[in-house]
Parts: structure tokens; C-alpha cells; sequence
């Protein structure tokens, strides 16, 4: 990271969150500002914007506001270069593989939709098309 920051209006654009929801995950304390310009506007650094599009991609899969704090707080934890014994190593690991777990059982609930929304749209073209091209728009 090379300490540049960025006012919330490039953070929103960068990470396709709004001003309002950047805000509600700093009220709830998922992501808190790196630091303050003397005007008091919210400054935010890239390591600020990976932990945004974290939350980002785990809101769609179903998870809480506190199971997202929760393994922000496990990342933290083991990114931080802090000392751990095994079993606390293990049990952090332990929470982010709890999570991954998650995510994967989701993705493949969602690949499951998909294909049937799929199915769906061409049975649907399939009728329309045995009916002539005038049905169509």
C-alpha cells in the first residue's frame, strides 16, 4: 500500500457500495475509516476497500452483519503478524474454514438456481418461438 487515500465518494465508486451503505458499515463497525481530513471528511486507504469488497461479496451469499465482523475479526487477527500458540491459530483458521465452507455451500445453491432460471427463460423462448416470430417484441 502506498498510503494514498481516498474520500468515500472514489471508495463507493471503486467498490460499487453506496455512500449510505459505506456509512452503515462504519455505524455497525465493519470498516472504519483509516483517517480524517481537517475538514472531517472520511478517508479510507486500499486496505479499507479490500475489506469493503469482502463484505460486498459476503452480503449476496447470506451472511449477517455479525458473522461478517466475525471473520473480519478472524482475518485481522491472523494478518495482524501476531503471535499465536496452535490452538489459537487453529481455532481462527477453525472460523475462517466455517466460513469458506458457507460460501461454497451457497455458491452452489446459487448454481442450482441459475440453472433453473435457465431452463425456465428457454422453455419459454421455446414457446414463443412455436408460436412465430410476430410473438416476439
Amino acid at each position: 500500500m502506498d498510503g494514498k487515500h481516498m474520500q468515500i465518494g472514489e471508495v463507493a465508486t471503486r467498490t460499487e457500495l453506496s455512500l449510505r451503505t459505506i456509512r452503515h458499515y462504519e455505524e455497525t463497525g465493519l470498516v472504519v475509516p483509516s483517517a480524517r481530513s481537517q475538514g472531517g471528511f472520511r478517508l479510507y486507504t486500499e486496505t479499507d476497500v479490500a475489506r469493503l469488497m469482502v463484505i460486498r461479496r459476503m452480503k449476496p451469499l447470506g451472511f449477517t452483519l455479525d458473522q461478517m465482523r466475525d471473520l473480519l475479526d478472524a482475518t485481522d487477527r491472523l494478518d495482524s503478524g501476531e503471535a499465536f500458540d496452535d490452538d489459537e491459530r487453529e481455532a481462527l483458521l477453525g472460523r475462517v474454514r466455517v466460513y469458506e465452507q458457507a460460501a461454497t455451500e451457497q455458491v452452489e445453491k446459487l448454481r442450482v438456481q441459475l440453472t433453473r432460471a435457465e431452463e425456465f427463460a428457454a422453455t419459454l423462448g421455446a414457446r414463443l418461438a412455436q408460436n412465430g416470430p410476430a410473438a416476439r417484441p
